[in-house]
């Protein structure tokens, strides 16, 4: 990963150390749509040679306004997750802007033949930024989490390689 990348209206970087209070910020804020780790588990992430930890940053003021985690980089199967993807401003588009360089990076730069998250069922505004970029529902793993005594339900998402060209 190593370099950071300007987009639009953020710029993309690998996840440091001095990232991690606004990391664990951020991902508090969005409880309502993703389950907390602890921060061993992001350092974890950060160090594993399968996955890559993203920060997006405000070119303005250089402070983190999202993170997105990528695993299975190595798959032998060309099946990447992005397994999360958090911006502490949703609904400005900002990501949406991220999500078409991340599935640009999974496909041209780390050869991914497939691409998948899974997404909480009330999280609708994630859904539709998704199904808008040529995500597929796959199916749905009923009632799979139980999060403040309540059930809840993960959609499954893919895009593959050949649908990915269209979508961006």
């Amino acid at each position: 990963m190593g370099r950071a990348v300007r987009l639009e209206r953020m710029i993309l970087r690998g996840t440091e150390e001095r990232d991690l209070d606004a990391v664990l910020k951020m991902e508090a804020d969005a409880r309502r749509w993703v389950i907390a780790w602890p921060q061993k588990a992001h350092r974890d992430a950060m160090r594993d040679p399968d996955a890559e930890h993203w920060v997006m940053e405000d070119p303005e003021t250089g402070q983190p306004i999202g993170y997105a985690i990528l695993r299975g980089i190595q798959n032998p199967h060309g099946s990447i997750e992005l397994m999360r993807i958090v911006v502490s401003r949703p609904g400005r588009g900002l990501g949406k802007e991220a999500l078409r360089f991340f599935i640009r990076r999974c496909f041209d730069d780390l050869g991914a033949h497939r691409l998948w998250l899974d997404v909480m069922e009330h999280n609708e505004r994630a859904r539709r930024a998704y199904e808008s970029l040529g995500f597929v529902r796959e199916g749905t793993l009923r009632e799979c989490l139980k999060i403040e005594g309540r059930y809840v339900s993960l959609h499954v998402m893919s895009i593959l390689r050949n649908e990915a060209v269209k979508a961006i």
